[in-house]
């Protein structure tokens, strides 16, 4: 984990919530959907594969209890998980609630609209939810 370093979209685009394990765990500046990140402090991993078994297997945990934790707190209809890397290439995973009737719903969330970013006081709420739910 030492030469580990966050891109820097990443970090401009998302409010840093806990590290766990293994990942970063951070909540996307995004108030239309509760979305989160996981990025395995691993330096130079674009993806899952590249990871050790040890690490891939603390990743799935992680994604699972992340989305588990995210479907409790925000009580959704669906939780979609993703990792896509065409923008940012360092390893991340997309962790979102979804619901019917949000402003993408049923298509990908991905790429729509403007982003509507969080009060400060909302996106700490959240957090602490979240943090308190894993």
């Amino acid at each position: 984990m030492g030469d580990f370093e966050l891109n820097n979209r990443i970090r401009a685009d998302s409010h840093m919530a806990s590290v766990l394990g293994l990942c970063q765990l951070r909540l996307m500046n995004d108030r239309r959907w509760p979305w989160l990140l996981l990025i395995p402090q691993r330096p130079g991993i674009e993806e899952v594969f590249e990871l050790t078994p040890l690490d891939q297997t603390l990743l799935t945990f992680e994604t699972c209890e992340t989305a588990r934790a995210l479907k409790r707190v925000t009580h959704c209809e669906k939780i979609n998980i993703g990792a896509l890397g065409n923008h940012v290439r360092q390893l991340h995973i997309h962790v979102i609630a979804r619901n019917p009737g949000d402003p993408a719903w049923p298509g990908p969330a991905w790429a729509v609209g403007n982003a509507e970013p969080y009060e400060p006081k909302s996106a700490a709420d959240l957090i602490a939810a979240l943090i308190d739910a894993l």
